[in-house]
């Protein structure tokens, strides 16, 4: 059993993960449980330091029932290191899984991520996986994360715009998309000329290894 683990309280963006995380993954199973005690979303530093201590406590049940990996769905890679010192099995972040998969696609990209506050903490992550060569530019949409979930139309049209701004000019072979919100964007990127990372699905087929 693969557990995605959304240390966001919002249930939508677990139920679409799950959706995305099955379509990788049809012959897996895969569930996925909501912090119901953690913030709404994840913007920035404080945000993710509120989402800990409740999805340390779901890390510990996800292995108390088994879990083959454990997948922590948010591209900031909230607690991830607490996790797995906690944990038995694999733990996965969707932004590491994700930058690693860029890195195998060439050797320069670039993050779309959703809010300014974001672009510090995921700039740390990135060094710290030693992947600060390839990454080009984090660049910051605009755009809340609870939009991509109540104004998703104009959300997803900002996010695609900053996208293709990423490709004109950042000579990148892949862009990350460096939000879980935007797991939708990989099926409506089908305009978008160049390889769309999104971090689920990278994340599912790592754990698909163990």
């Amino acid at each position: 059993m693969i557990v995605i683990i959304n240390p966001n309280s919002t249930v939508s963006m677990t139920d679409a993960m799950i959706d995305t995380a099955k379509r990788a993954a049809p012959d897996s199973n895969v569930v996925g449980w909501t912090s119901t005690d953690g913030p709404p979303a994840i913007q920035g530093a404080a945000d993710g330091e509120a989402a800990v201590p409740p999805l340390l406590k779901l890390v510990q049940k996800a292995n108390t029932v088994g879990a083959q990996a454990i997948i922590i769905g948010c591209f900031d890679d909230t607690g991830l290191d607490a996790a797995r010192a906690l944990s038995r099995c694999p733990v996965i972040g969707i932004g590491q899984a994700a930058y690693h998969m860029a890195a195998l696609y060439g050797a320069r990209f670039s993050v779309v991520t959703t809010l300014e506050v974001s672009v510090p903490v995921l700039a740390e992550n990135v060094a710290a996986y030693g992947l600060e060569k390839n990454l080009v530019r984090i660049r910051a949409s605009g755009v809340p994360v609870l939009d991509l979930e109540n104004d998703r139309v104009n959300a997803t049209r900002r996010v695609k715009s900053e996208i293709e701004t990423a490709l004109r000019e950042d000579d990148v072979q892949s862009v990350v998309l460096g939000c879980a919100g935007m797991v939708h964007i990989v099926q409506d990127g089908a305009d978008i000329e160049a390889k769309l990372i999104d971090g689920v699905q990278a994340a599912v087929n790592f754990a698909k290894m163990f």
